[in-house]
C-alpha cells in the first residue's frame, strides 16, 4: 500500500467515524497509486511523495476533514494532486485574494476555446477553492470564522460570474459585436446584482445564488456580424452566463442560479433596461420585491452602473419615514414559510423552522424597512453590519444583539457543516447516525445531544426575540386588557367601530369606559366610519385602520379624559388616511398609542402638531428621548448626524430634515413640560437651544452654497475668510433674551467682517456688499422657505441698524458707529436683549465689546425714564387692556411681563456704567439676579420680582400648549403683579398714582 495504515491520526476522531475513516484511507491510496502508475507512464512527477511527506499536524487535519466531508474524500479520490496545489497556495490556511484568484481563473480561461471548455475550467476551478474552503472551515485556523466562510464563498461566486461574463463577451463579439455607448459616451456592460446572502457577502457552502441581470440604456449592437438590439443582446448573454454557472456536466455545476426575484418572475423578461425596472418598482413593486432589494448589490459587469441602478431604486426599499407597514408584509411571509413547513414536515430545518436563521434574518430586515428611510445607517446588504448598529440607534438592546449574533453564528456553523458533508444545499437535520457524528465533530461537540441541546437553547432565544418584535400588537394588549379588572375586550372596540352595535349598546360602552358624553362619541366615530375619505380608501389602508381603531379607542378609554382625547386623536387618524403607513406604526405600537393620548389630552397644540406633521408619530417610540429634551451638544450632534445622511447638493432633503428636526424636538420639549419633568426655566432654554443649533446648521449651509459659487470674501483687517463663515446672526427679542416659546419667531441682525471695497476670490466675482447681502437672503430663505414639513421659522429683521429701511447685512463697524449716532433709545433698550447666536468666535467678541460699550455708558437718568415710559405707554395704548371681566393680558396689562422686561432694560441703561456686572447678560432672570447680588436693588424685591416673572411666563407657556389666550386671572397673580407694579412705579414713574392690579 503506498500509504501507510497510520498515515491518519485518530487523534479526537470518535469511534464510530474511525472504520469509515479507514475505508477513506484505502480509497486514498488506491487513488494514489493510480497516480504513481501514471505518473511513470507520463514521465511526470508522482503526488505520492508529496502525500508521505505532509506534516504531522496537517495529517491531523486531514484525518478530521475526511472524517467529515465527503465532498472532500471524493475530490482528493479524483484529483489526489489538489490537496498539494492547495497547501503551496496556502489555501489550507488562508483566504486567497481576490485578485489573485481571479488571476488563477483567467488563466485557465484563457485555453478555453469553446463553452464547453470554458464550462469545464470554471467547474473544476469552483471544486478546488470549494475545498480550501471546506478545509479552512472545518480546522479554523487564525482568522477563520462562520464569516470569513461566507465571504469566501460569495467572493468565489463573484470571480466566476466576472470571469465567465468577460470571457462570453469576448466569444460573442465576432457575432454580434459589442453594444452602443450610453449617451454620455461610457462602455455598456451587463450587470449583474447578488441578492440574498450573495449580496450580502455572507453566502453558505452550497447556496444558490440569486441573480438580477440589467442594462443601462437602449439601443444595438456595433462591429459584430450581426447587430441586436440590446434587450436581446443582454438576454441571449445572460441565458449564456447562467449556463455557464448552472449547466450540468460531467464536472457537475459551478452555482445553481436562481432568476426567480427579478421583476414579474419566471414570467417576466430574463434582462431590463434600468428605465424599465425604475418604472416596474415604482408602479408594480410589491413589499415582498422591498425585502428582496434589501441585499440588492453589483457582483460582476458594470459595477459603476448597477450602483447608479441601486441608488435611483433606494426610494423603493426605503422609506422616508418609519414604514411599520413592513412588519405586516413580513408577518404574511414568515406565515407563508410555517404553513409550508408544518405542511412538508420540516419543523427540524434549521433555517426556516422556529427559531432557524430565516428568523434572525427577519428581525434584522424589519428594522432596515421599518427605519432604513432615516437611519441610514442600516443601509447596509450585510445582515452582520446591520444587526451590529441597531443598539448603537437605539433600535434594539444590547443584551438582546449579544445573545442574536453568536447564536446566528451557531446556526450558521450548523448549516455549514451539513453542508460540507457532501456539498449539498441542505438546513435539515440528519437521520443517520453517522450523519450526526460527523456533524457533532465538525462543531466540536461531544456527541449528538450535545450538540441538540445548544441548538434547542438557541433556537428557544431566536424565537423570543422573533416574537418581541414580529408578534401581533393585539396579542400584547389583550394580555392587559385581561390582566386589568373591569377592561374592555377588543372585539367589542371592533364591533363600535363597525357600527355592528345599535344606538343603545353603543352608547352603553362608551358610558362603561368612562366618557362624560357617549353619544357625541359615538356620532363622532361614526361620521368618521362613513366619511367619503375612510369609504374610499384602498383595500390595504383599509385594514390598516380597522386593525387600528379598536387598538386605539381602547388607548382613549384608558385616558384620564377620553372625550377630550377621543375629539383631538380623530382629527390626526383624518390627516393620515391617505399615508397608511403611520397607521400601521401606531397599530404595531401600542404603547405609543398610550402616550398619544396623554398627550393629546394635555395639549391641543401638540394634537395639531403632531396632525400637521405626522412624521412625529416617530417620537412617540422612544419615551426616554420623548420626555427628556436634548441638551445643547447633543442636539447639535443629533442634528449633524441628520445632515451627514444626505448628499450635500440635495438642498430639499436638508431643508425637509431640518424641519423634522425642528418640529421632533419642540415636540420632546412639549412633552417633557407637560409631564412636568423640566423647570419653566429650562423649557425655554431647550426651545432657544433648538434654534440656535439649526442657525449655526443654516449659517454653514448657506456659507458654503455661496462660497462654492463666489469663492470667500475679503476681510476687514486684509485677510481672507476660509470655511468658517466671517459672519454674526445675532439674536434679538426672546431669542436673545432666553426665552423662546412654541411658537415664537426670530428677531435677528446680521453682522459682517467684510472689507468695505474687497470682492470674493472664485471664478464667478461678488463684490463683499453683494456677497453678503445674498448671505443673509440666503439664509432668511432657508429658514422661510416652505417644504412637506413646514417652514423652520418665521423671521422678523426690523431691530437692524435704520428698520426695514437700512441694508440687511451690516459690517460690525457700521452697526457700532449707528450704535453710537444714531440709535434710538429703544433700539438700546432692545441691545439689552441680544447676543451672538451663530456665527465666527473672533466677531462674536467683537460685537460683544461694541454691545458692553453702548449699554455702559453714561446716560441722563432722567432722560432716559422718560423715553423707557413714553414708549410703555405707546406699547400699552396699542396692546392692552383686551382681557375680560376678572382677567388680566399675561404680556401687556400693568404688571404684566413687558413691564418686566422694560424694567430690567431700564436698570442695565441706567446703572451699567457703575455696575458693568450687569452687561453681562441678556435674560431677565439673570439680569434681576445680577441686580441682586450688586445690591442696586433689594434682595426681597428682585426674589418677588422673579417669582413674578416665572409665574406668568409658566401661565403663557401653558397657555400656548393649551391653545388658550395669554390671559390671568386677577385673584391668581394680584400678588405678581402688585409686585411689579410698585417696582415699575418706584423706578420709572414715583409720581404715578396707584395703579389696582385688580382693574
Amino acid at each position: 500500500m503506498p500509504l501507510p495504515d497510520d498515515f491518519l491520526p485518530l487523534i479526537d476522531i470518535p469511534e464510530p467515524l474511525k472504520a469509515p475513516l479507514e475505508r477513506t484511507r484505502v480509497r486514498l491510496a488506491e487513488a494514489l497509486g493510480q497516480a504513481e502508475s501514471l505518473a511513470e507512464m507520463t514521465d511526470r512527477d508522482s503526488p505520492l511523495e508529496d502525500w508521505l511527506g505532509l506534516a504531522e499536524p496537517r495529517r491531523e487535519q486531514l484525518a478530521r476533514v475526511l472524517a467529515i466531508s465527503d465532498f472532500v474524500t471524493e475530490t482528493l479520490v479524483r484529483y489526489p494532486d489538489w490537496l498539494l496545489h492547495l497547501d503551496a497556495n496556502g489555501e489550507l490556511d488562508a483566504v486567497p485574494d481576490a485578485e489573485v484568484m481571479r488571476g488563477w481563473l483567467d488563466e485557465r480561461l484563457e485555453e478555453a476555446e469553446d463553452e464547453a471548455a470554458m464550462h469545464a475550467a470554471i467547474r473544476r476551478f469552483r471544486r478546488a477553492r470549494m475545498v480550501g474552503i471546506v478545509w479552512r472551515d472545518l480546522t479554523r485556523p487564525e482568522g477563520i470564522d462562520m464569516w470569513a466562510t461566507s465571504a469566501a464563498v460569495s467572493r468565489l461566486a463573484e470571480t466566476c460570474l466576472e470571469a465567465a461574463l468577460a470571457w462570453l463577451e469576448r466569444f460573442l463579439e465576432p457575432r454580434w459585436g459589442r453594444p452602443a455607448p450610453r449617451r454620455d459616451g461610457s462602455e455598456q456592460r451587463l450587470v449583474v446584482l447578488g441578492m440574498g446572502k450573495l449580496g450580502a457577502g455572507e453566502l453558505n457552502l452550497s447556496s444558490d445564488i440569486d441573480l438580477i441581470f440589467a442594462f443601462p440604456e437602449n439601443g444595438d449592437t456595433e462591429g459584430g456580424r450581426k447587430s441586436l438590439e440590446h434587450q436581446e443582446y443582454f438576454t441571449k448573454l445572460g441565458q449564456r452566463l447562467i449556463g455557464a454557472l448552472d449547466a450540468v456536466t460531467a464536472d457537475g455545476f459551478a452555482f445553481r442560479v436562481d432568476m426567480r426575484l427579478r421583476p414579474l418572475g419566471d414570467g417576466g423578461p430574463l434582462v431590463g433596461s434600468f428605465n424599465s425596472l425604475s418604472g416596474y418598482y415604482q408602479d408594480q413593486g410589491r413589499e415582498w420585491e422591498r425585502y428582496a432589494m434589501l441585499k440588492a448589490r453589483p457582483v460582476a459587469g458594470d459595477l459603476d452602473a448597477g450602483a447608479e441602478l441601486l441608488a435611483g431604486l433606494r426610494p423603493f426599499v426605503y422609506r422616508k419615514y418609519l414604514d411599520f407597514g413592513a412588519i405586516e408584509s413580513l408577518r404574511e411571509l414568515k406565515g407563508m414559510i410555517n404553513r409550508e413547513v408544518r405542511r412538508k414536515g420540516m419543523e427540524g430545518n434549521i433555517k426556516l423552522g422556529p427559531g432557524g436563521i430565516r428568523e434572525v434574518e427577519f428581525v434584522v430586515q424589519a428594522f432596515q424597512l421599518i427605519r432604513g428611510g432615516r437611519d441610514t445607517e442600516l443601509q447596509v446588504t450585510s445582515l452582520k453590519s446591520a444587526l451590529e448598529r441597531l443598539p448603537e440607534l437605539g433600535l434594539l438592546p444590547a443584551e438582546v444583539v449579544d445573545e442574536l449574533l453568536p447564536d446566528y453564528v451557531f446556526l450558521r456553523d450548523l448549516e455549514h457543516a451539513l453542508q460540507a458533508l457532501e456539498d449539498r444545499q441542505t438546513q435539515s437535520l440528519p437521520a443517520d447516525e453517522l450523519d450526526r457524528e460527523r456533524v457533532a465533530l465538525a462543531l466540536d461537540m461531544e456527541d449528538w445531544p450535545a450538540l441538540m441541546a445548544c441548538l434547542d437553547e438557541a433556537r428557544t432565544r431566536v424565537r423570543r426575540h422573533f416574537d418581541a418584535v414580529i408578534a401581533e400588537p393585539e396579542e400584547e394588549v389583550e394580555e392587559v386588557t385581561e390582566a386589568t379588572a373591569g377592561g374592555i375586550p377588543l372585539e367589542q372596540w371592533r364591533a363600535l367601530w363597525r357600527g355592528e352595535l345599535d344606538e343603545e349598546e353603543g352608547t352603553a360602552l362608551l358610558e362603561e369606559a368612562g366618557f362624560a358624553d357617549p353619544a357625541a362619541a359615538a356620532r363622532r366615530l361614526a361620521t368618521l366610519y362613513h366619511s367619503r375619505q375612510v369609504q374610499g380608501m384602498q383595500r390595504i389602508g383599509f385594514e390598516r385602520l380597522e386593525a387600528l381603531l379598536p387598538l386605539l379607542l381602547d388607548a382613549v378609554a384608558a385616558s384620564d379624559t377620553p372625550d377630550t382625547a377621543l375629539e383631538r386623536v380623530l382629527p390626526l387618524i383624518e390627516s393620515v388616511l391617505r399615508r397608511t403607513a403611520y397607521l400601521a406604526l401606531l397599530r404595531e405600537n401600542p404603547d405609543a398609542l398610550g402616550h398619544l393620548m396623554t398627550l393629546c389630552a394635555a395639549s391641543p397644540w401638540i394634537a395639531e402638531h403632531i396632525a400637521r406633521y405626522p412624521i412625529l408619530l416617530d417620537e412617540l417610540l422612544t419615551p426616554e428621548t420623548l420626555y427628556t429634551p436634548a441638551d445643547k451638544s447633543r442636539l447639535a450632534d443629533e442634528l449633524r448626524q441628520a445632515l451627514a445622511r444626505i448628499p450635500e447638493e440635495d438642498e430639499e432633503a436638508q431643508l425637509e430634515a431640518l424641519r423634522v428636526f425642528k418640529h421632533a424636538q419642540t415636540l420632546h420639549v412639549a412633552a417633557s413640560d407637560i409631564a412636568g419633568t423640566r423647570h419653566l426655566m429650562k423649557v425655554s432654554d431647550y426651545l432657544t437651544y433648538i434654534a440656535e443649533v439649526i442657525l449655526e446648521a443654516v449659517l454653514a449651509m448657506a456659507w458654503k452654497h455661496l462660497t462654492r459659487k463666489h469663492g470667500f470674501p475679503e476681510l476687514a483687517d486684509g485677510g481672507r475668510a476660509d470655511r468658517d463663515p466671517a459672519f454674526l446672526i445675532v439674536g434679538y427679542g426672546k431669542l436673545g433674551g432666553i426665552e423662546l416659546g412654541y411658537g415664537s419667531d426670530l428677531d435677528l441682525v446680521f453682522i459682517h467682517d467684510g472689507a468695505t471695497q474687497g470682492e470674493t476670490d472664485g471664478r464667478r466675482v461678488l463684490d463683499n456688499g453683494v456677497f453678503y447681502t445674498r448671505l443673509g437672503q440666503r439664509i432668511i430663505h432657508l429658514l422661510t422657505a416652505v417644504t412637506p414639513a413646514g417652514t423652520l421659522y418665521d423671521v422678523d429683521m426690523r431691530l437692524r441698524p435704520s428698520g426695514n429701511s437700512g441694508l440687511l447685512v451690516t459690517s460690525l463697524n457700521a452697526y457700532a458707529d449707528y450704535q453710537r449716532r444714531e440709535a434710538w433709545t429703544w433700539e438700546h433698550q432692545a441691545l439689552v436683549r441680544a447676543r451672538v447666536v451663530a456665527g465666527h468666535p473672533r466677531l462674536a467678541q467683537g460685537f460683544a465689546d461694541v454691545r458692553r460699550e453702548i449699554l455702559g455708558r453714561e446716560r441722563d437718568v432722567e432722560a432716559l425714564r422718560e423715553e423707557v415710559v413714553k414708549m410703555r405707554h405707546k406699547m400699552r395704548d396699542h396692546l392692552a387692556g383686551k382681557s375680560g371681566e376678572g382677567e388680566f393680558d399675561l404680556k401687556h396689562d400693568p404688571g404684566g411681563m413687558v413691564d418686566l422686561e422694560f424694567l430690567c432694560q431700564y436698570a442695565v441703561l441706567a446703572m451699567g456704567h457703575e455696575t458693568p456686572e450687569l452687561l453681562a447678560y441678556s435674560d431677565n432672570m439673570r439680569i434681576l439676579e445680577t441686580l441682586e447680588t450688586t445690591e442696586r436693588l433689594p434682595a426681597r424685591e428682585c426674589q418677588h420680582l422673579r417669582e413674578a416673572y416665572l409665574a406668568l411666563r409658566s401661565a403663557a407657556h401653558r397657555a400656548s400648549l393649551t391653545r388658550e389666550p395669554a390671559l390671568g386671572r386677577n385673584e391668581a397673580f394680584q400678588e405678581h403683579r402688585r409686585v411689579v407694579i410698585e417696582a415699575w412705579q418706584r423706578l420709572l414713574e414715583p409720581a404715578e398714582q396707584d395703579v389696582n392690579p385688580k382693574d
